[in-house]
């Protein structure tokens, strides 16, 4: 046998072992710390929605454990030469969960749904007309094939089509709607499929036995190996972090995705439970309203980053396992240069002097946090007491998750502390919080020149003019204020020993596919 044919063979092995794991008549028990939002991929979603949906749905594109873009539901991806076409050729034998088989024209049909202004789909501005990637025709000239053709290249296409927060533009089956077009349930091709959700108290998934893993493959964060080796995936809603620990403890559920760093050492010291650790491009930020009537001054923005000391903060609230970025772009990326690595200078003298000039006179500043994500309160808490220091009367307003978010996609506060859901190209954070207010009123940074070095940016293909993007963005970024950026994410779960295989990730989110639990 020559090396190419024992290669061959040694594929075909490991794709018969990955395909002959039996499914366990067993339940993985994750806790989730709010309830989801919804059901509808890229709606009404936050992180815990986009964690559920992502176990039902799947894209023609999925990030890799790598961060980088790989086909999904597509066998491969071409894109002509001059980046304007992209075309998508899709794997056999995939079904939905109604065991239909998956094919170009229920593609079109979700393409389509996404981009009807009445789905209010999170990503239909980025591929609408005026996005970086805007979509001018959609087309499925055979079952298997899909075409896109941009207005202009954007090397990001892939990355956004991939997106959690866009629910990774998943295919959905018609029934996936009520008659009346209204959404009804996610029929998808994931591992797991939908089977309930009792608002406030859990959501159960139970495992799609038809499901169709890609071949030869392992588990590649959101792509590769995928199966189902649980019968029933069950997630209990548990706000209260001490409820979650009990019920770990106890063994009343299998894992907590997000532990707080405190109990860390705890839970390595259990003989009976497991931590696993991950960073992640997540950003944790104090977000300002740059149309408040005090923080429309820059005076004030550029005081009050003097005045929090930003490495004591996050080495504070992560217990010395983070560290502080006052930087869009992750320490982890490619494109973090030395220029990047330039932050906020700590000087509460020359920030008393700042709030004088401005004629700050110690009126206070709303700045709201929540309990459900713990280092953002912290993060508030922390905050306060530093700007106290410096003469800023900061009035900590904590509300529910639920609320905080609707306050943040109005616009309607003057501060909030604010964790961001990982982004894996820079210029995709920079997206995130950039644009115009008056269209997108939950962007954080309205700056037309700035939003015009990203344009470029998401254009280019050369490494070395996006690098002189982001530094020019980074710049105009500390000059600025627009908000305060913290640190970026860092992912503890704690889980049973006898759950097998299970791993935070870069994704900062639950994932149930390939983990079984030992008897």
């Amino acid at each position: 046998m020559n090396k190419h044919s024992a290669a061959m063979a040694s594929v075909s092995l490991i794709g018969l072992m990955l395909a002959a794991a039996p499914l366990q008549a067993k339940t993985l028990n994750i806790a989730l710390n709010a309830d989801i939002r919804s059901l509808d991929p890229g709606v009404n979603r936050d992180s815990n929605s986009d964690a559920v949906v992502l176990h039902m749905v799947e894209g023609l594109v999925a990030y890799g454990e790598d961060a980088s873009v790989k086909p999904l539901l597509a066998e491969k991806v071409a894109v002509s030469k001059d980046e304007l076409t992209y075309t998508f050729t899709l794997r056999d034998g995939v079904k939905f969960h109604n065991g239909k088989e998956l094919t170009s024209v229920d593609v079109l049909w979700s393409w389509n749904r996404y981009m009807a202004e009445a789905t209010k789909w999170r990503c239909r501005p980025d591929f609408a007309e005026g996005g970086a990637s805007h979509v001018v025709a959609a087309d499925a000239p055979d079952k298997k094939t899909v075409v896109f053709k941009l207005e202009q290249p954007n090397a990001l296409f892939l990355a956004t089509l991939a997106r959690l927060d866009c629910g990774m533009t998943g295919i959905l089956e018609k029934s996936s709607l009520n008659d009346d077009g209204s959404f009804k349930q996610p029929v998808g091709t994931g591992p797991f499929k939908y089977k309930e959700w009792k608002k406030g108290e859990f959501v159960d998934l139970e495992a799609f036995p038809e499901y169709s893993a890609r071949a030869g493959e392992g588990r590649d964060g959101l792509t590769g190996s995928k199966r189902p080796l649980v019968e029933t995936v069950h997630f209990p809603i548990i706000p209260d972090r001490s409820s979650a620990k009990a019920a770990l403890l106890s063994g009343d559920v299998d894992v907590v995705p997000d532990v707080p760093y405190a109990d860390i050492a705890e839970f390595k010291q259990n003989a009976d439970l497991d931590v696993s650790l991950a960073s992640n491009p997540g950003i944790t930020a104090v977000l300002f309203q740059t149309r408040d009537p005090l923080l429309k001054d820059v005076r004030i923005r550029k005081a009050i980053s003097m005045a929090i000391d930003t490495n004591a903060l996050v080495d504070g609230i992560t217990l010395g396992l983070g560290k502080a970025n006052n930087s869009l772009v992750p320490a982890t990326s490619k494109f973090h240069s030395a220029e990047q690595a330039k932050g906020y200078k700590f000087d509460p003298e020359a920030a008393k002097t700042l709030l004088q000039e401005a004629g700050y006179d110690g009126r206070p500043i709303k700045l709201i946090a929540n309990t459900r994500y713990a280092n953002t309160y912290d993060a508030a808490v922390m905050a306060q007491a530093m700007l106290q220091q410096a003469g800023i009367n900061v009035e900590i307003e904590v509300l529910e998750w639920a609320a905080q978010l609707d306050r943040y996609q109005s616009g309607n506060y003057t501060a909030m502390t604010f964790p961001y859901s990982a982004r894996f190209d820079p210029a995709l954070t920079y997206d995130s919080v950039m644009g115009n207010k008056e269209k997108e009123p939950r962007k954080v940074w309205d700056d037309p020149e700035a939003q015009a070095l990203l344009a470029e940016n998401v254009r280019s293909s050369d490494p070395a003019k996006r690098q002189e993007l982001f530094d020019k963005l980074h710049a105009r970024f500390l000059a600025s204020v627009p908000f305060l950026m913290l640190y970026n994410g860092l992912e503890a779960s704690a889980f049973q020993k006898s759950v097998q295989n299970y791993q935070a990730s870069i994704f900062s989110m639950p994932r149930a596919w390939e983990v079984s639990i030992a008897d």
